[in-house]
């Protein structure tokens, strides 16, 4: 079943990855900029979100595995956004290797399963476990691949986000800017945006919720993503 935007539409039957909150939240969040890299594209959501919102950028998103790749491409395909998006079948390593540009704005929302069950599924196993894009691998390539003054943003697990600050610090970034989102007010948070920089400064942190009492959206869920959601 597919998931209709304002401006685009997403079908997701041969992705393992659906539609979720978390990526909603990250490609509504994030900062963009003339050239954007999305690791991971899976259905392509990322990529078409930071084409709406940024109407001058360019979008490089990279996809391993063959099936996410293949949907990804139909979806750009016939979207409004598809002059500004080029989905590439590869893996980050070898992306890094023979890439020759920098970017403005790196976004991903990783695998992040680790040492856990794999999935029967190889394309399930390869969407959620993060055995082809290890924490240091992702955090070192992306350095590489990003300009000075550039931003990469990322959507983790509560307890993946010390894992992958740890692997910043080490490979040279800063954190900047760092959501903990409750799913309700009085909840413990359970997912983290983040956004890194490679120069220090004055983080700035908060904590939001994305469901009132009665079930309905927060204020801050609606204004951070009513340009996407048609309800």
């Amino acid at each position: 079943m597919g998931f209709t935007f304002k401006q685009f539409h997403i079908e997701q039957d041969q992705c393992a990855m659906k539609v979720g909150t978390d990526g909603v939240l990250l490609g509504s969040w994030a900062n963009g900029g003339e050239h954007i890299l999305d690791i991971g594209t899976g259905t392509g959501l990322l990529a078409l979100m930071m084409a709406q919102r940024f109407e001058k950028s360019l979008i490089d998103a990279i996809e391993i595995e063959e099936n996410a790749y293949q949907q990804a491409v139909q979806n750009v395909a016939k979207s409004v956004f598809k002059s500004k998006i080029n989905i590439i079948h590869s893996s980050l390593q070898n992306f890094a290797k023979s890439n020759i540009n920098q970017y403005d704005s790196i976004i991903c929302n990783p695998p992040y399963f680790v040492n856990s069950l794999k999935n029967n599924k190889k394309s399930k196993t390869i969407a959620r476990h993060n055995d082809t894009l290890p924490f240091n691998e992702l955090i070192s390539l992306a350095y590489k691949l990003l300009k000075t003054e550039g931003t990469l943003s990322l959507v983790l697990p509560v307890n993946i986000f010390p894992l992958i600050e740890t692997e910043a610090v080490i490979y040279g970034f800063f954190l900047n800017r760092k959501i903990s989102i409750k799913t309700t007010e009085k909840k413990q948070p359970k997912r983290v945006l983040v956004e890194y920089k490679k120069e220090p400064t004055q983080i700035e942190t908060s904590t939001e919720y994305l469901l009132n009492q009665n079930g309905e959206k927060s204020i801050w869920y609606q204004q951070l993503t009513n340009i996407f959601y048609i309800n």
